[in-house]
């Protein structure tokens, strides 16, 4: 037969082909058709282009790319696939090939004045690199390193950003046993930072060799993290592992180039060029491009960079990551995940995962389940995840790979939601535990669920840590009438952060003004300004959002650097009870996605949850109530019959906008429904015989 697209109501693109290869080339094809412009950004933001057309605010990011060597990392990933793996590589190939052919220009490439580019054998590699490098949360070992200088070893743990600031997500596996069907059932939300167009795409991939629907990541042939083959699922969460290490280096120039100071005492000859990183209506930057024998430098160089503080050395700061140095991206387990039957499939296919490292739940037909951690985390001193460590001392360097911790399901049942858990012993700071209570708390109340009952618990808000700030609240006297019933509100409050909650909205305002009055204290004074490092690292390193991510350890510690506490929570409830919140909690708590380009105004929904909350839609509190980070899909796994699946994303499957399907699932998205799952090709839309 001809390969076929097909859709559903919801512009979702099902395809059919004779083999593994020209699926992959329809993949990219559509994925191109249904989502140029995204794709082009990536591909640039990959390649450290993108200020060439976004301006100055790219800058930043394109000179980590090019200092962090991710398209040469890719170019070396696809060399060693082609060498190991010669059928993945043309897999990752044909995919190519059908990007190539599906690249059509839109109205941001009309606004911007850019064509749509070549993409090369690479580029998927260098897309998922992109997406993922700060997965690992690495910048947090800066912040770690001015908090230690400021404040001594003990900010390590209070300032641990085990809050709104980490990566997340939701999963939970029930088992058979714990279902109406007998069979299991996954579901889930991956968290991240909402874009526009979505980070990932529902796509059906149909050919002799497998069958699978799932959530692709643009640019990247497959499905990667969560899919259903028919007779197995699977899903993931980030494990919150450290296998990302920052070195402290020591840079001299030679007349043959530059040097660094090696573990050995000897100084070694480094690799070193130039490039030019241009940006749209200013003058080119050109970057100087230095690798140590331990990883590139991102930070600094052979003069440094002045950190400001007498006395101190200039610092040079490189970056080893596991992909730069094995030259494997893990693109190996695409094609086995595709053919997966059984969970020893989907098991066997996750040994040969790389990055990001991963929390793994999934389920067969048969009865079978597996919940396991995926990914390569290095063997090192426990130094190397906590701080920068220095090139020039011996002890830090990697001793092969850590063994994946594996688990079983507690009462029928598993959740990951990044808490501490199975990968404790890979990882340094953890999402504090409240969603993943709360999601077993919830699976607790009844002894089987219908998988369709499962999006219910996709949509709580009770707020588990609202608790230290509220117990803060309940020892406070003497306020003015106007406080003291403000305090009274909120020891009533049912502590769920729902959009039409008034309560909800005056617990955010005295929780922000809490964060401010903190940050504004002498005691933090040192860390309000941030060190001169580049701009895509302050994120990690602002103070604000550092207190806030940190609030509740921050106010249930012995002590707190001899600040009042029950002063500043007194202070601010009385600022805000001397001006409430007007309104409720969605009315300031609204979506606000990432976009590259826009030219279209979107007026985005208020939102339920909070950054504790399973339904985590987070803020930075004190900074802004508005969300850009949230659930990036939703779905439910149901083994009895795949058809019985749900799934659905924050637009739509369509990235151009005026598309009917740009932004149609939306509305579902925004009230926590999901869209039906179909799969067979006779309920669904031809759109042309030949792709």
């Amino acid at each position: 037969m001809a390969t076929e697209i097909y859709r559903d109501a919801w512009g979702i693109p099902h395809l059919r082909a004779d083999d593994a290869l020209e699926l992959a080339r329809a993949q990219g094809r559509v994925t191109a058709r249904d989502r140029s412009w995204q794709l082009e950004v990536e591909r640039h933001r990959a390649q450290g282009t993108s200020a060439a057309f976004l301006g100055h605010d790219a800058v930043s990011w394109d000179v980590l790319a090019r200092r962090a060597r991710l398209d040469d990392t890719a170019r070396r990933c696809l060399d060693r696939l082609r060498a190991t793996d010669p059928a993945t590589a043309d897999w990752v190939l044909a995919y190519v090939d059908g990007v190539n052919e599906g690249l059509t220009p839109g109205p941001e490439f009309e606004a911007t004045g850019l064509a749509p580019g070549r993409w090369e054998p690479w580029t998927p590699l260098g897309v998922w690199l992109a997406v993922h490098i700060l997965f690992a949360g690495f910048p947090a070992k800066l912040w770690r390193e001015e908090a230690v200088r400021h404040l001594g070893d003990d900010a390590v743990g209070l300032f641990a950003t085990d809050g709104p600031g980490t990566s997340g997500s939701n999963g939970w596996l029930v088992g058979g046993a714990r279902t109406t069907t007998g069979h299991a059932a996954i579901a889930g939300d991956p968290h991240r930072f909402i874009e526009d167009p979505g980070v990932y795409q529902q796509i059906h991939l149909s050919c002799p060799e497998f069958d699978v629907v799932g959530l692709a990541v643009p640019g990247v042939p497959g499905i990667a993290h969560f899919g259903h083959t028919g007779t197995v699922a699977w899903a993931i969460t980030n494990a919150m592992a450290d296998y990302h290490d920052l070195y402290r280096e020591r840079l001299r120039r030679t007349g043959a180039g530059v040097e660094a100071l090696g573990p050995d005492g000897s100084w070694h000859r480094a690799v070193r060029h130039t490039e030019t990183v241009e940006v749209a209506g200013e003058d080119p930057v050109e970057v100087e491009i230095v690798e140590t024998d331990r990883g590139p430098v991102i930070i600094g160089g052979p003069e440094g960079l002045d950190e400001g503080v007498p006395g101190s050395q200039p610092v040079a700061v490189s970056l080893r990551y596991p992909p730069r140095v094995t030259g494997d991206l893990g693109f190996g387990a695409l094609l086995p995940l595709l053919r997966a039957r059984r969970v020893d499939d989907v098991d066997r296919a996750f040994d040969g995962w790389a990055e990001p490292v991963n929390v793994v739940q999934a389920a067969d037909t048969e009865g079978g389940v597996l919940h396991r951690v995926a990914g390569r985390v290095p063997v090192r001193a426990d130094a190397n995840s906590v701080r920068l460590v220095p090139a020039w001392e011996p002890g830090h360097e990697w001793h092969g790979w850590h063994d994946t911790p594996r688990g079983r399901l507690t009462d029928g049942v598993a959740v990951m939601a990044n808490q501490r858990g199975l990968a404790t012993p890979l990882g340094v700071e953890f999402a504090p535990p409240h969603r993943a209570d709360r999601i077993a708390a919830l699976l607790a109340e009844r002894d089987r669920w219908a998988p369709g009952d499962l999006p219910r618990i996709h949509l709580d808000t009770r707020l588990a840590s609202a608790a230290p700030l509220l117990d803060h609240l309940t020892a406070l006297d003497g306020l003015t009438p106007e406080a003291a019933a403000l305090r009274d509100r909120l020891l009533r409050w049912d502590r769920h952060m729902d959009a039409d909650s008034a309560d909800a909205a005056c617990y955010a305002a005295v929780r922000g003004a809490v964060v401010r009055l903190l940050a504004a204290r002498p005691e933090f004074a040192a860390l309000a300004v941030p060190p001169a490092y580049p701009d895509v690292f302050h994120p990690w390193l602002a103070l604000v959002p550092r207190l806030a991510h940190a609030l509740e350890h921050l106010l249930r510690a012995r002590e707190l650097y001899g600040i009042d506490r029950a002063a500043v929570v007194r202070a601010a409830v009385e600022k805000v009870a001397a001006r409430p919140p007007e309104g409720t909690w969605g009315d300031t708590h609204r979506l606000a996605p990432w976009r590259a380009f826009t030219t279209t105004a979107y007026d985005e929904p208020g939102l339920s949850g909070d950054h504790d909350c399973v339904l985590a839609t987070s803020s930075v509190p004190g900074l802004t109530d508005l969300s850009g980070r949230g659930p990036s899909a939703r779905y439910v796994w149901d083994l009895a019959r795949r058809d019985d699946s749900r799934w659905v994303v924050p637009f739509g499957a369509s990235g151009v906008p005026g598309s009917p399907h740009h932004r149609d699932q939306l509305p579902l998205w925004h009230a926590g429904r999901l869209a039906p799952v179909i799969t067979d090709f006779d309920q669904l839309t031809q759109e042309n015989d030949d792709v």
